[in-house]
């Protein structure tokens, strides 16, 4: 690559480099944020954080736009071309998790402040609290290059799964132990669903990370403990 062309590629990347992490930025206020508005019973925070997941996905297709002209204009190979499709694989991931955030504040409308068992909300907000810090890692890893955090982020994801396992069980009791529960204990079992999807999803930008970096994907087969079944409809909300 001649250097007024590598001189300008590197500016595209820094600037897809930039609005990644903005948009990653957005993405963990919007868990945190979502989280609290379920568990506090905060209705207006729920409402604001259904308004603002527009501002990801404009980021979104802006880093599309952005990357379809850079390999356009540059047409970078190699290492060169896996960043900027990276970039556009952990936009797309990010949004995804944006919309998560966004089912689980409709989720908090829908409960309308009706929270029968604090317990149940405490581990549904421990779960919360788990995903974000994996999404701050995977993110802190995909800025530094940094392919061995990355690799622990992906290997932690069973602890999260294992937590839905387990609330996903409580919950069932809840439900069987009294009817009047079940509406209640829906909410929260689609909302914890959410949250695992969330993970999922920093797994998937962990895996993008190898990628860039090692040039291949993964060849071990991902960590799975999440045996339940309401996965689909889950991601839909």
């Amino acid at each position: 690559m001649p250097e007024h062309i590598a001189k300008a590629f590197d500016a595209d990347l820094e600037e897809l480099n930039r609005m990644v992490a903005e948009m990653g930025g957005l993405a963990e206020k919007e868990i945190a944020d979502a989280v609290q508005a379920l568990t506090r019973r905060d209705i207006d925070l729920a409402h604001k954080l259904i308004a603002a997941d527009h501002q990801i996905d404009a980021l979104q297709r802006d880093i599309e736009e952005r990357a379809i002209l850079t390999i356009a204009r540059r047409q970078p190979m190699a290492i060169d071309l896996r960043e900027v499709v990276s970039a556009l694989r952990v936009a797309n991931e990010i949004e995804r998790i944006g919309d998560l955030a966004k089912n689980i504040g409709k989720r908090a409308l829908d409960l309308n402040g009706e929270y029968p068992s604090l317990k149940l909300i405490r581990g549904v907000d421990h779960m919360g609290g788990l995903v974000l810090t994996q999404l701050k890692r995977v993110l802190d890893a995909y800025a530094a290059r940094d392919v061995d955090e990355a690799m622990d982020v992906w290997k932690r994801d069973e602890e999260i799964d294992a937590m839905c396992v387990s609330l996903f069980r409580e919950l069932l009791t809840y439900m069987m132990e009294d009817p009047r529960n079940i509406t209640f204990c829906i909410h929260l079992l689609f909302s914890a669903k959410n949250i695992e999807r969330m993970g999922d999803h920093a797994t998937n930008i962990a895996e993008t990370v190898y990628y860039m970096i090692k040039g291949e994907p993964i060849a071990s087969e991902r960590p799975k403990a999440d045996t339940t079944s309401i996965a689909p409809a889950a991601a839909q909300g």
